[in-house]
């Protein structure tokens, strides 16, 4: 009897041992699928990230693609301003008859080119009058002027543009001062000297 008892032990051990590894076993296995999951949904999720960047870096080329070009096609509006104020100061053009017709053909031009700007969702910041935004305007002087607020931009020096909501230019300008009390007594003394 004593033999078949340890038998019967040995067999119940055994049978222990086998189930305990099968637990760690399966345990592992549960593991191992936990972490296999957890990988895959990981790779979902930057899958799932990349792809929304890769939507917005090609919609923000199509939206700003053309930044540089539109950036660089101010310079015909600029230089077509100018050509224009230059044709008018001009003592000698300004007896030629047909100076009028040649102005009103560059302002057709000028037109032409600030409708297409225009369909393209560039647009003129406006300047005259309104109050000094460093996200829109940079500032070129400061105008001494009692009939104008403090921080109101009272002259515009170049023409500010924006490509939709994004700055494609800074409007140059000059803003309002008020005359300091300081400065009024030190010219009051450089003139009394």
């Amino acid at each position: 009897m004593s033999k078949n008892n340890e038998k019967n032990t040995e067999n119940v051990e055994s049978q222990d041992k086998d189930s305990s590894t099968k637990k760690v076993e399966e345990l592992s296995i549960d593991q191992k699928l936990k972490e296999t999951e957890d990988k895959l949904l990981r790779s979902l999720a930057e899958i799932e990230n990349q792809r929304r960047r890769f939507e917005k870096e090609i919609k923000d080329a199509f939206e700003f693609g053309s930044f540089n070009f539109a950036k660089e096609s101010l310079a015909i509006l600029d230089n077509l301003k100018r050509a224009k104020d230059a044709i008018k100061n001009d003592e000698t053009l300004k007896s030629n008859k047909d100076l009028d017709k040649f102005l009103d053909n560059i302002s057709i031009i000028e037109k032409d080119l600030i409708t297409i700007f225009e369909k393209n969702r560039i647009k003129k910041i406006e300047t005259k009058g309104v109050k000094f935004d460093p996200n829109l305007h940079q500032a070129m002087a400061e105008i001494e002027d009692e009939k104008a607020n403090a921080g109101t931009i009272i002259q515009e020096i170049q023409a500010g543009y924006m490509l939709g909501e994004r700055l494609l230019r800074p409007a140059l300008v000059g803003v309002s001062k008020k005359k300091n009390s300081k400065n009024t007594e030190k010219e009051e003394k450089k003139e009394e000297n």
